[in-house]
């Protein structure tokens, strides 16, 4: 079974997609549930993970009645606003749907690195994990050793980095990157999405240039700790689903039958509680 750990769907006409620009000419289009269905069936992938794209609750919401609607969506990760007063209360509302599985809030885009360590995000972060949700974290190189910090006041909380903490592959990018990626593994806990190196490699990526970064997650995380994923729409920046699938089955060309079935879907499935 193949699961697509990071996906996004979103549609032009609510107006909350701040970053969503018409100069992002691939991306300024309404994505749907009928536009990914077709990539997955072709890709032999059974469902995927939706991810928040927009820094508002209505999202999320919108999201979640997708959810209802459609099998292949199998979890949501959507956002609230962690430095609200009310957060922990809305966090335990939220958690009510069953689809809902995990929060992002959007630290890469935030002025203050350390946002995730103040008093208010801690208070959600706590809320969190007492609703049984997972941390979604959407960092840069910089905010891994916050991370760290996080896993200290938050033992038990699920938590996975997206896009491989976003090092700057296509300028070479590997220190401090690589060690303090290796410094949040050594927790035995915390999970690492194998997506979005398409991306930050750079539309003329080449699978031997990403090699590199993937084979070092796989090496600290673990193929059980790690997770692939599409960022689509957003690869389209880069490339296409099918060949980004094709790339990354070519990085597990190493690994055991069983460790490229925790990569391609079992990892997703544990971390997410997708049954």
């Amino acid at each position: 079974m193949i699961i697509d750990s990071h996906v996004h769907l979103w549609r032009l006409s609510r107006g909350d997609y701040g970053w969503l620009s018409p100069d992002l000419t691939a991306l300024y289009r309404d994505f749907e549930p009928g536009d990914l269905a077709p990539l997955m069936a072709t890709a032999g992938v059974t469902g995927g993970v939706v991810v928040q794209a927009a820094e508002t609750e209505a999202e999320t919401r919108h999201l979640l009645d997708l959810a209802d609607r459609t099998d292949a969506i199998l979890a949501v990760v959507g956002w609230t606003d962690f430095a609200a007063a009310d957060a922990p209360a809305t966090i335990t509302r939220l958690a009510r749907a069953p689809k809902l599985k995990g929060l992002r809030p959007m630290l890469q885009d935030l002025e203050d690195d350390d946002f995730i360590l103040r008093r208010q995000a801690d208070a959600a972060l706590t809320a969190m994990g007492v609703q049984g949700l997972r941390l979604d974290a959407l960092v840069r190189p910089r905010h891994l050793t916050r991370l760290i910090k996080v896993r200290e006041r938050h033992p038990d909380l699920p938590i996975v980095i997206d896009h491989i903490a976003k090092p700057d592959i296509a300028g070479g990018e590997w220190d401090p990157w690589a060690g303090d990626l290796a410094r949040v593994a050594a927790d035995g806990m915390t999970c690492c999405k194998l997506s979005g190196l398409i991306t930050e490699a750079g539309g003329d990526w080449t699978a031997a240039q990403i090699a590199p970064y993937a084979r070092h997650v796989l090496k600290v995380f673990g193929p059980d700790r790690v997770m692939w994923g599409s960022d689509w729409p957003v690869a389209l920046l880069a490339g296409d689903y099918q060949g980004w699938l094709a790339a990354a089955r070519s990085l597990l060309d190493g690994l055991s039958p069983a460790d490229r079935a925790l990569v391609m879907g079992g990892t997703a499935r544990r971390f997410y509680g997708l049954g």
